[in-house]
């Protein structure tokens, strides 16, 4: 039984909508075998661009050569109480080849703060795509506006944002469509409900869809028994935790928010237990991975006027601490994940893994210029001050805010100052200056080339860059060109009184932030 944060009178104070809680619990089996009617040759379907859905890991390995994956994401806006909230779990920690943890944000657009996405991304972490408006079974202006916003305002490459989740997990076969129409490489909507100790588990490493989908069979309309077939688009299902009722006892996102064993309030001692037994039983098995799917709202110290769980926030912290204490435990992304599975490596190689490792942006400090590394930006991000979600960026302010069938308006200059120019398809974040047009990268070490896709009006390709605008004014006609020469126009230092401080954590993949503002997703 899902217990829901009552938080709408403090919503009422702040006039903003407030989120109670997320959906994305489930009460039983989403699947079996018989619903799954799942066939797959592995002697046809090989790595790295084919993956039978399988309870054995990839490539052959022993479980004994498979580093036990704990895979950490975040659904819905991001603000400066988010990304707190998730820093309390992961800044301090480090995964056993010395490099701070990495994890995914599934972001929406509603009430997110830009600047912290640039931020947030340009510290390693991966941002991926929750639709604009936090819709489920999303029509694709929704997922397709998401690609383009996240690149204009927030300078998210195109080709970084790979994977989908649906919000509420509610998701239907022409979602996974959608997504493979246009480039994505995985989806993570699915629910592995089964233990993996039950012969029938459904707790399947992540697969391609070649042959159809292996979760989720018994509550998605049209897909499993061979559907839908979409070559080369992964699946990275949900691991589920479960409590002493086994498979009538699962919990999915926000496990903390559950009740266990069927009590009727929340214990985080029960929780703990739970998840600490499902651990357990994945590392002594076939070692899938497990996740926690987090909405970091629910556990922000930083949201005025909300008295934090503390209990339950040293309850998760105590989780983590045990499962690092445990060998060949790594806590990832879905994107490192993914990584690995296409390539699998043992253990003993993990080290020299390269989607592993840990590199950071190498700018002087020194140097202002608005790129995603707090030290460098301060005193240049551009405040948009819309009434509904204001929020900062880097890349100019739009003239309206963004919308599924208006993703990047026209820019809108301050009086008196230039646009600024959007992240082009040959420079990487933290080396574009959005200011002056032009690319700090002179050399080969640092050297980028994003791709483009086709999330355009009529399914135009679409390549970055530019000052915004682009066709989506409703207008007809074909989208201009994105590519911007470089003009070496000088600097303009803008600096909004509003933001009262900005705190650089790169070393650890993490950072905190005050807008002056308080607002929270729907």
């Amino acid at each position: 039984m899902r217990i829901f944060a009552l938080l709408s009178v403090l919503g009422i104070a702040l006039q903003v909508p407030v989120v109670t809680a997320q959906d994305g619990s489930i009460s039983g089996p989403t699947s079996s075998s018989s619903a799954a009617g799942y066939s797959c040759d592995p002697s046809q379907c090989q790595l790295p661009n084919c993956n039978c859905a399988s309870t054995s890991p990839p490539g052959g390995l022993s479980p004994s050569d498979v580093p036990q994956f704990v895979v950490f994401t975040a659904d819905d806006a991001i603000q400066s109480y988010t990304i707190d909230s998730v820093n309390q779990f992961l800044a301090q920690r480090k995964n056993p080849n010395g490099c701070p943890i990495k994890m995914t944000y599934f972001t929406s657009l509603n009430y997110t703060n830009y600047t912290l996405v640039t931020d947030w991304y340009v510290a390693g972490n991966e941002i991926a795509d929750h639709t604009m408006t936090h819709v489920g079974s999303p029509p694709a202006d929704e997922i397709n506006g998401n690609i383009i916003a996240l690149n204009a305002l927030a300078g998210i490459p195109l080709n970084a944002i790979q994977g989908f989740r649906a919000p509420y997990l509610n998701y239907t076969a022409q979602t996974l469509q959608l997504l493979a129409n246009v480039d994505f490489t995985y989806d993570s909507s699915s629910a592995s409900s089964i233990p993996v100790t039950d012969p029938g588990t459904d707790a399947y490493w992540p697969y391609t869809l070649d042959n159809g989908l292996a979760n989720d069979c018994l509550t998605v309309e049209g897909i499993c028994k061979g559907l839908p077939k979409i070559p080369g688009l992964w699946e990275i299902p949900m691991y589920a935790f479960f409590d002493n009722l086994g498979v009538d006892g699962p919990h999915l996102m926000d496990p903390w928010l559950d009740t266990a064993n069927g009590a009727s309030s929340v214990n985080d001692t029960a929780t703990f237990e739970y998840m600490q037994n499902t651990f357990t039983d994945h590392y002594n098995g076939n070692r899938q991975p497990i996740g926690l799917y987090t909405h970091p709202i629910h556990l922000s110290t930083t949201y005025p006027g909300v008295d934090p769980p503390n209990s339950t926030i040293q309850m998760i912290n105590q989780y983590l601490d045990w499962v690092q204490m445990q060998q060949d435990v790594w806590i990832v992304s879905n994107e490192q994940l993914l990584a690995w599975v296409r390539n699998p490596v043992p253990v003993s190689e993990l080290d020299s893994f390269e989607p592993l490792k840990c590199t950071t942006p190498q700018v002087d400090p020194s140097l202002k210029i608005c790129n995603g590394m707090p030290q460098n930006e301060a005193g240049l991000l551009e405040e948009c001050d819309f009434p509904d979600f204001p929020f900062f960026t880097c890349y100019g302010c739009p003239e309206v805010e963004v919308s599924p069938s208006n993703p990047n308006p026209p820019q809108q200059a301050p009086a008196g100052q230039q646009m600024r120019y959007r992240l082009p398809s040959n420079c990487s974040t933290p080396f574009w200056d959005p200011i002056a047009g032009s690319c700090l990268c002179q050399s080969s070490d640092c050297a980028f080339t994003d791709n483009s896709r086709p999330i355009g009006p009529n399914g135009a390709n679409l390549t970055g860059g530019g000052t915004g605008g682009d066709g989506f004014d409703g207008s007809d006609s074909t989208p201009t060109p994105t590519y911007i020469n470089f003009n070496g126009a000088s600097p303009v230092k803008l600096w909004s009184g509003s933001l009262v401080g900005m705190v650089s954590a790169l070393a650890v993949g993490a950072f905190g932030a005050a807008t002056g503002w308080v607002l929270v997703n729907v």
